[in-house]
């Protein structure tokens, strides 16, 4: 059973919630589904591939304009302006469900969509809830919001906890975990070509991290395990730090050196084929302070390589510890160097994880099984009023398809 389904966002730029909806959405809308997204400020980098599947992206009517101003009037105008605009969108679309992604979406749209009558809302939170710390008003907001939805989603144990502490209805709650396209793997470039391709060779003991430049990535507790172990590693060794710089750049760089491992570290931006650089690597490393579920973790997986990461989120739900990698306590340098070592030296034992790892993405987190979660939950809603969203979630193909 179909319907149209509004999806809101911040915007499309390259991030988790960005991927994970580029990646869903073109598969859902081969079921059925009439989609369309509505970014409350600008489109983003990623817009186009949704466009190219023939999928609508709705930026605020006067976004083009404002990005013209100044930086410091940007940001409040458009979010104002954002709102009429979406109210506008949703009475000309009439979409059966509204499903809002990240908490800028959440405020803006959920408060807004309580005037647009009635519609089934869908919230999904892919984060822990640190961010309510900096702003406890909009927290409040939040909570009570929770209330006027069908369905709020968490994309792991923990942040479903956080989401049940928060008075959301169990039987409003669903566990929905990400999926990874596994297809991205069927042709990549040999090892040895990767490698080459940034000034390495097939000696070296290579490590990914693949996560934007923010500090609670975690990047300090990494140079700093990394310091404390450098004289212990292979001669020849190198970690690949994939990520957008946010602004923390030039203090890590500054780090590195003052610890002596500057030269090993490649800073190699934001990049399209994190999948293949990680196909190329020994070990994947994770040092986040916080996380919902990481798409780069389970892709690390897919790509046949031991893990290394900090015990937040849903990263110990996809690396089950000392069998598809190591799991090591958060902003604890030493014992996440230790586990870092124990795999650099470890041949057999990085062999062993690796396809431990690939297996269970295989079994647990692939894109076919995300969308089909999306489409039962979706589909549910459409006939059901007030369903159980875990079972709803949960039901078996032949069910779904009745």
């Amino acid at each position: 059973m179909a319907g149209k389904i509004l999806y809101v966002i911040g915007n499309l730029d390259v991030g988790g919630a960005e991927r994970h909806l580029v990646q869903n959405l073109p598969r859902l809308a081969e079921q059925g589904f009439k989609l369309s997204v509505y970014t409350i400020t600008h489109k983003g980098k990623l817009a186009s591939v949704l466009e190219d599947a023939g999928i609508e992206v709705v930026e605020p009517c006067c976004a083009s304009f404002l990005r013209g101003l100044p930086k410091f009037l940007q940001k409040p105008l458009l979010l104002s302006s954002s709102i009429p605009s979406f109210c506008y969108q949703v009475l000309l679309r009439r979409p059966s469900i509204i499903h809002f992604f990240l908490p800028e979406a959440y405020l803006l749209g959920g408060l807004s969509s309580l005037l647009l009558g009635r519609r089934i809302r869908i919230m999904s939170r892919r984060s822990l809830n640190r961010y309510q710390l900096k702003h406890p008003f909009l927290a409040k907001i939040e909570r009570r919001l929770h209330a006027k939805m069908d369905a709020v989603l968490g994309n792991s144990t923990a942040v479903v906890y956080e989401l049940q502490a928060e008075g959301v209805a169990l039987n409003r709650l669903g566990l929905l975990y990400n999926g990874i396209d596994l297809t991205q793997f069927d042709e990549l470039p040999t090892r040895n070509a990767l490698r080459k391709s940034i000034g390495l060779n097939d000696e070296t003991l290579l490590m990914v991290c693949v996560a934007n430049l923010i500090p609670y990535k975690g990047h300090v507790d990494l140079i700093r395990a990394l310091g404390g172990i450098s004289a212990q590693l292979p001669k020849s060794w190198a970690i690949a730090m994939v990520g957008r710089d946010a602004g923390t750049g030039e203090e890590l760089r500054g780090l590195a050196e003052s610890l002596g491992v500057g030269r090993h570290i490649l800073w190699l931006g934001e990049r399209s084929d994190a999948v293949a650089l990680y196909s190329a690597a020994d070990i994947g490393v994770l040092s986040s302070h916080q996380e919902g579920f990481s798409n780069s973790v389970l892709e690390g997986m897919a790509a046949k390589v031991a893990m290394v990461v900090t015990d937040v989120g849903g990263n110990a739900e996809a690396v089950l510890d000392g069998e598809c990698g190591i799991v090591v306590p958060v902003r604890n340098p030493e014992v996440l160097g230790k586990a870092i070592l124990t795999l650099a030296n470890d041949e057999e034992m990085r062999k062993r994880m690796a396809a431990a790892g690939s297996r269970r993405v295989k079994q647990h987190f692939t894109v076919a099984t995300c969308v089909n979660r999306y489409a039962n939950l979706y589909s549910t809603l459409l006939k059901e009023s007030r369903p159980h969203i875990q079972r709803a979630i949960d039901l078996a193909p032949e069910k779904a398809s009745e």
